[in-house]
């Protein structure tokens, strides 16, 4: 049994069952009258004076347009923070109403929010629960509320993707069905990116987490599922990088726990969704920037000094894995950069340091760590076939290529596998697996070489033969020239857990002039196709597509020119 899981039981055990109403929904039928409502309390970690709890409603009568639970407490407990509902409370009773944006309450829909609280001495579960005014949790026999079966397992799988199907976003497939050929691929499954608070829930009425494992359900079918969820809201993220800001600031850290990943952590420990495989890619772009984009360094900025000084990454990401990781089902896999970034001698083991620290801080340790991800939403080829580290040329060797610059490795393959050695040496187990997003690394069609580049000098040679066509290995934003690669696949090579498209092809990396918005996304002239650039790409040209809309929103031009190029390409 993992550490997380003795202590989520731990925990439980200490408020003496502390889970709560799970009844199952009864449906209306000639002679049976149905429970109106269920209340579903659960104290999801319990320490010496607090507690996070959390509720989940499910609405077995009308529709509803807005929604208040109630309900009292029988010691000396005080709600003093909570997300998704307003919370008050008077003596021991306490109300918790809708925001604005969960008011529908469909017949058969449920609603889910949660809260931080004190107390002293014993924290018992509520025993009576009113929806508007009617009692939960009893049916027509007068039955109190009972403590669901524990969703069980605990046992987690050396690698989740084997023997399971992966889940397809509904979503993301049906704009890629509407692409002219786009359903060659529109089956194929991808990331859900939980990118602001607001994701949680669904933006301008798109899917919730809870819809997506919802759906998630009916496609597992008696089958095992894999859903792969992006952990991706860090306080002051993507330090190096304007497109991909986020909505909390640097010091926001306080936010990052109780009103993201709390409310995350809640649903992801809901039984409903036991039988499910969750994969989490936490917090890309984040850590890796802590060694590269720091101090004295030529690719150094102000906000990565900040967020190197307050801990807030390594805090944020070790309250991820710890919160996620206490669910049985759930894999967390911590982004690890690509080839490109952390390739070099100077970052190799600084990252690994940098993410055993993380993993090892606000109460995680490696036993939460699954694996982690190369490449997430970045372009670094596959596997190289037409040079190799160790090739020379007219007396230099390939490290001395422009292309290459001093790197250790050429490609995603032969990186992943060796920063997974490193990641054990550093004090990671030595079970853990590694993903690679292969999304958009494919670079086929017509500019792919058939073989190596001539032998005149080492850069003609490299330049020649490498099928990653981008003008400089930095360069990030929708890049031009870029196919899908390798289909997602479980078990591809030696310590590979899966290839895998977390980033959903079509979806913009950063728009490619200022849009004003309101969702925390800066213009970053690495989006603009006529930037001349910066010491993080050697000061080339960007190599961006031109007309690109926001970061996650869909481009077009990308989706069609990433089929185009597509190596294995699509039939």
């Amino acid at each position: 049994m993992s550490r997380t899981r003795t202590a989520l039981l731990a925990a439980l055990a200490l408020t003496a069952g502390a889970t709560g109403t799970a009844l199952a929904n009864v449906p209306a039928d000639v002679g049976v009258t149905a429970i109106p409502c269920t209340v579903d309390y659960k104290i999801q970690n319990q320490w010496g004076t607090g507690f996070t709890a959390a509720v989940t409603i499910t609405n077995n009568s009308a529709a509803k347009s807005s929604w208040a639970v109630k309900w009292a407490y029988a010691g000396n407990q005080q709600v003093t923070s909570g997300w998704n509902a307003k919370i008050t409370q008077s003596g021991t009773a306490v109300t918790a109403a809708n925001e604005t944006y969960n008011g529908t309450l469909a017949t058969g829909g449920s609603v889910s929010f949660g809260f931080n609280g004190s107390y002293s001495g014993t924290n018992p579960i509520p025993t009576t629960f009113t929806l508007d005014g009617v009692a939960c949790n009893v049916d027509d026999g007068g039955s109190g509320p009972t403590n669901p079966p524990d969703p069980g397992g605990g046992t987690r799988v050396d690698n989740p993707y084997t023997g399971a199907k992966v889940y397809v976003n509904p979503e993301w497939s049906a704009k890629a069905a509407a692409e002219p050929g786009g359903s060659r691929i529109s089956n194929q499954p991808t990331g859900v990116w939980l990118d602001r608070i607001a994701a949680i829930n669904g933006v301008n009425g798109g899917m919730g987490l809870r819809d997506h494992l919802d759906a998630a359900l009916t496609q597992k079918g008696s089958g095992q599922l894999v859903v792969q969820l992006v952990i991706y809201n860090l306080p002051g993220r993507d330090c190096a990088a304007l497109a991909s800001n986020g909505e909390l600031g640097p010091t926001e850290i306080d936010k990052y726990k109780t009103q993201y990943i709390d409310p995350i952590a809640a649903i992801l420990a809901d039984s409903k969704y036991a039988g499910l495989r969750i994969v989490t890619t936490i917090e890309i772009d984040s850590l890796p920037n802590l060694v590269t984009n720091t101090g004295s360094r030529p690719t150094a900025t102000p906000q990565c000094d900040v967020m190197k000084a307050n801990g807030n990454y390594q805090k944020g990401v070790g309250y991820a894995l710890n919160k996620l990781g206490d669910a049985p089902n759930v894999y967390n896999y911590i982004d690890a950069g690509h080839h490109g970034w952390i390739g070099w001698d100077d970052n190799f083991a600084a990252s690994a340091t940098v993410m055993k620290e993380a993993a090892t801080t606000e109460g995680a340790t490696v036993n939460d760590v699954h694996g982690f991800i190369a490449n997430t939403a970045n372009y670094s080829a596959l596997k190289e076939n037409n040079y190799t580290i160790n090739d020379s040329v007219a007396g230099k060797s390939v490290r001395e290529s422009k292309w290459v610059d001093w790197n250790r490795y050429v490609d995603e393959l032969s990186f992943a596998q060796a920063f997974r050695n490193q990641l054990v040496t550093t004090g990671f187990n030595s079970g853990i697996g590694m993903l690679i997003d292969t999304s958009r690394n494919g670079w086929g069609g017509t500019a792919r070489p058939a073989g190596p580049g001539a032998t005149t000098d080492v850069d003609t040679y490299v330049n020649g033969g490498r099928y990653d066509r981008r003008i400089h290995v930095g360069n990030w934003c929708n890049q031009s020239g870029a196919g899908l690669g390798e289909r997602p696949q479980a078990n591809p090579a030696a310590g590979i857990d899966a290839y895998v498209w977390i980033k959903p092809p079509g979806e913009s990396d950063g728009s490619s002039s200022a849009i004003p918005n309101d969702e925390g996304k800066g213009f970053d002239r690495m989006c603009d196709p006529t930037y001349t650039g910066n010491p993080r790409n050697g000061n080339n040209l960007s190599g961006a597509l031109p007309n690109a809309p926001l970061s996650g929103h869909w481009f077009s031009a990308q989706f069609q020119q990433l089929m185009t190029n597509a190596y294995p390409p699509l039939s």
